[in-house]
């Protein structure tokens, strides 16, 4: 039985290959540049993208379940759309998809809401699946800890709803686990999804007490300014990943991504242990720095 993972290279994805490889699977990855990859020994390295049905259809041959991991893009939802159609045309029926958590209530993010129409696709088509939806991803705050650590100042907009950050070990293990289950799992499963959820949901004025308490100095939250947050980060993305980012963080401010009853419990019992919390995330960071 083989899993192909798509996302291989990313940061996510990373984590899912390893935890796979250290569980015994038999692992394929799809990759742009398999000569750059830099992933494990004994990987079947297949060359292409999203986009190239050829490729899909090559390198989905013999597979039994997919990882499905598209990154924010322009055309996020038919790459998601190819890979499903050929995935069935092939007869690949079990699935891992790598969604986002309230991707049914943050319709006006477009990111968010072609993660959901994916969602749909996966259900109307019959697939065996486990949607994972993970919330924020603790390990974005490596992108701000220079203006942390050199203005004194938190500056990503989460406002004070919270939200129930992740760290991306704990996504990996966790859809490993789901991977190696429904592979292994004698016949076709209902579809699941699961709430991927950090252990504390955290205000933008929590984020920054957690940096002072690990620096052991001051820093302030810099406040809910998602027209100046879009504006930076204009500064080294697309105009159109900007905004898109700035819908979401808008929702964070009316919203928040806040965990289910039991979500957490949940998690900790499918992991054996506790969920990889906030603090500790924050002092690697300023450990490393």
């Amino acid at each position: 039985m083989t899993i192909l993972v798509t996302g291989a290279t990313g940061h996510v994805g990373r984590h899912v290959v390893q935890q796979l490889i250290q569980r015994g699977a038999r692992v394929r990855a799809l990759a742009r540049n398999p000569d750059t990859a830099q992933l494990p020994a004994g990987i079947d390295l297949v060359q292409g993208d999203l986009l190239d049905v050829d490729a899909l259809r090559e390198g989905f041959q013999g597979v039994t379940t997919l990882f499905l991991l598209n990154a924010v893009a322009a055309d996020e939802f038919t790459q998601a759309l190819v890979a499903l159609n050929v995935a069935r045309e092939v007869g690949i029926r079990r699935v891992v998809y790598l969604s986002v958590i309230h991707s049914d209530r943050y319709v006006n993010v477009p990111h968010f809401a072609a993660k959901f129409g994916v969602e749909r696709m996966i259900e109307q088509m019959g697939f065996s699946a486990t949607v994972l939806r993970p919330a924020y991803f603790m390990d974005n705050e490596w992108t701000v800890k220079d203006v942390i650590l050199g203005h004194g100042v938190y500056p990503m907009p989460i406002g004070g709803k919270g939200l129930a950050m992740i760290d991306a070990r704990d996504i990996g293990e966790i859809a490993a686990i789901e991977l190696l289950a429904r592979d292994q799992a004698p016949e076709d499963q209902p579809l699941t999804r699961l709430n991927l959820v950090g252990p504390d949901t955290l205000t933008g004025e929590d984020a920054a007490r957690t940096w002072s308490e690990v620096l052991g100095r001051h820093i302030a939250y810099g406040g809910d300014q998602t027209p100046a947050f879009e504006q930076n980060l204009r500064q080294f993305m697309p105009a159109w990943m900007a905004y898109d980012m700035r819908q979401m963080a808008e929702r964070f401010l009316s919203d928040g991504m806040v965990p289910e009853a039991g979500d957490v419990q949940r998690l900790a019992q499918l992991l054996g242990r506790p969920l990889r919390s906030y603090r500790d995330f924050v002092a690697g960071i300023a450990s490393a720095a």
